[in-house]
């Protein structure tokens, strides 16, 4: 690149569907994250070529956070509801009971259980489906995605100012190949980012209450096979330093 060409400073946020790669997939629903197309073109005007990479790039990342955006306000409305039956329940076991003692309403102690059975019913959805814990991960991975979405753009306003002011280090491929760099990094992150919610969403998924059963049922953990050199079925390993006890024989009897 040299300093005859145009800025590749981003102009504002682009329009959804603008762009060569910017078209949702056919079959795909909207807002979902799904992979991509390249957008091809030709490399000879470098700088509108940039402009259009930069602008694919940083679509992809505002639709990635507009994804979980959108995933954390049905998650939180349905948590939000839960936790509120959960509160609900457990008013209602305190209340009912003394309300009945006090003559106030006869009969409503036995719906007391009740009460407190439904609000702990709520607070195991809650746990079960992970609403709660989801919008915050959501929430979380949004915002980590908006940082570094700023941290891109005041990058690749740098490299604008730069090539405006005039090239002073490397020739115009190495500066173009600098600009790549800049856009694979954010990319890798952004993927990054998106990886490790999905890695604390199994994790959570694995400590439920079904996969724990399954995995207490097999020997040896998850696998269907003993650890080697681990203890048996029904065996507690031993503390560090101590020694097993042998069985004691009897002596022999004297002839």
């Amino acid at each position: 690149m040299s300093h005859h060409q145009p800025e590749m400073q981003p102009e504002g946020v682009p329009q959804e569907g603008s762009g060569a790669g910017d078209r949702t997939p056919p079959g795909s629903p909207p807002g979902d994250l799904a992979g991509r197309a390249f957008p091809l073109g030709d490399w000879g005007e470098p700088a509108d070529r940039l402009d259009e990479l930069y602008r694919w790039v940083e679509r992809g990342a505002l639709d990635t956070a507009a994804w979980y955006l959108r995933d954390r306000a049905r998650k939180r409305l349905g948590a939000r509801l839960l936790r509120g039956g959960t509160a609900l329940g457990a008013v209602g076991a305190g209340v009912l009971p003394l309300l009945d003692l006090a003559g106030g309403v006869a009969g409503a102690a036995p719906w007391g259980y009740v009460s407190l059975l439904a609000g702990v019913a709520c607070a195991g959805c809650d746990r079960f489906f992970g609403l709660t814990s989801g919008w915050m991960r959501d929430m979380a991975t949004a915002q980590a995605v908006q940082r570094r979405l700023q941290v891109l753009q005041f990058d690749w306003a740098s490299e604008s100012v730069r090539e405006v002011l005039g090239p002073t280090d490397g020739t115009a491929s190495e500066a173009a190949e600098r600009c790549l760099g800049v856009l694979r990094r954010f990319s890798e992150d952004v993927t990054e980012l998106v990886r490790a919610e999905t890695a604390d969403w199994m994790v959570e998924f694995r400590a439920g209450p079904a996969p724990l059963v399954m995995q207490g049922a097999v020997p040896g953990g998850g696998s269907g096979h003993p650890r080697e050199g681990g203890p048996g079925p029904g065996r507690f390993p031993l503390p560090p330093g101590a020694r097993p006890n042998m069985p004691r024989q009897r002596p022999p009897e004297p002839r």
